[in-house]
């Protein structure tokens, strides 16, 4: 049985439809990456399924659990939403930690809360609270900042603050933890300290969606890729299937989304892979709407990059063969 299955699922905002009839399955110990260009309803969706937004149809199941029926109009109440949202934990892109409290604070304040539900609060609080307190400092030791409990959030680094949001999202034994963008907040020299705490749970089968722009990471690390763009999904299938050889294009010009981008080549007959020599050697083509950038050093490529053009996904590895043995591709 699939741990996550979400059935025609849709969101708008006033007359912008953000989210068209969305369908797909995760199973138990996988991991799904979601790439896509901006505005193309990667984060609308984590939100639909973490509560923080409610979709205006369709149905969220999780492990067999149905948690979103869209039809049913009645109101929920805060309780109850508190208890959907227990099943998917969250890191955010800019961290959102309080920064009044430790970093070990931090991990533990949703379980402290959550305890004084506890019919046997009152009677247990102070093995309760130890036992949380066990548990935070597991997590935080698991993400490498054992030497780091104390600080508070204004003391770390971006890449602690986050490693610190991950051991918080962990604290309370989701079923799914999403991450929506993790490392866009991040100095580029900050990114592989995340990145390797997520590919850790990857090899623990957490059960994870993960929304990048880091394909290299998506396609190394994630069981699945899938494609939006529009408020559809485009494609979906192994991760190094959908980034090396995509079988199919994303929707036609006719579409807002690529309307904008009408400068984009589109996918050729052998993938997105083969060479663009010339004017644009760097680039290289996915689907229709989104370019990968094939460079040793990408982030330094930034610093180039044309004003007003959206960035470009990154692929940090050298295919200098590709363009005919061309050295100044990379």
């Amino acid at each position: 049985m699939a741990m996550l299955e979400v059935s025609h699922l849709e969101k708008h905002f006033g007359d912008t439809q953000v989210l068209k009839d969305i369908n797909f399955t995760l199973e138990q110990g996988r991991s799904l990456a979601i790439i896509g260009s901006s505005g193309s309803g990667k984060t609308t969706l984590l939100r639909c399924l973490n509560f923080l937004e409610s979709p205006d149809s369709g149905t969220i199941q999780v492990d067999g659990q149905l948690l979103l029926d869209g039809s049913v109009k009645t109101r929920v109440s805060d309780g109850q939403v508190r208890k959907k949202r227990l099943k998917f934990g969250l890191v955010f892109q800019n961290f959102n930690l309080f920064p009044q409290y430790t970093a070990l604070e931090n991990v533990m304040l949703a379980g402290q809360l959550l305890a004084k539900e506890r019919p046997d609060f009152k009677r247990r609080k102070k093995e309760i609270f130890a036992e949380i307190r066990s548990r935070a400092e597991d997590l935080l030791t698991q993400v490498g900042l054992q030497d780091r409990m104390g600080n508070y959030p204004d003391q770390l680094s971006g890449g602690q603050q986050q490693r610190v949001a991950i051991a918080r999202a962990l604290a309370l034994d989701p079923d799914i933890l999403c991450f929506d963008e993790p490392t866009s907040a991040l100095d580029p020299e900050l990114t592989g300290e995340v990145l390797r705490v997520i590919r850790s749970l990857s090899e623990r089968h957490m059960t994870m969606i993960i929304v990048t722009h880091e394909m290299a990471f998506a396609r190394d690390v994630a069981d699945e890729v899938m494609f939006m763009d529009g408020g559809v999904i485009v494609e979906r299938g192994p991760a190094h299937q959908v980034i090396e050889h995509p079988r199919r294009s994303a929707p036609s010009s006719s579409s807002p989304t690529t309307a904008r981008r009408k400068h984009v080549p589109q996918v050729p007959p052998g993938g997105f892979l083969p060479a663009l020599c010339g004017a644009q050697r760097h680039f290289f083509p996915i689907h229709s709407s989104l370019f990968i950038l094939h460079h040793p050093r990408p982030y330094d490529a930034l610093s180039t990059w044309p004003v007003g053009r959206a960035p470009p996904y990154f692929l940090p590895t050298s295919r200098a063969a590709a363009c005919e043995g061309r050295r100044d591709m990379v």
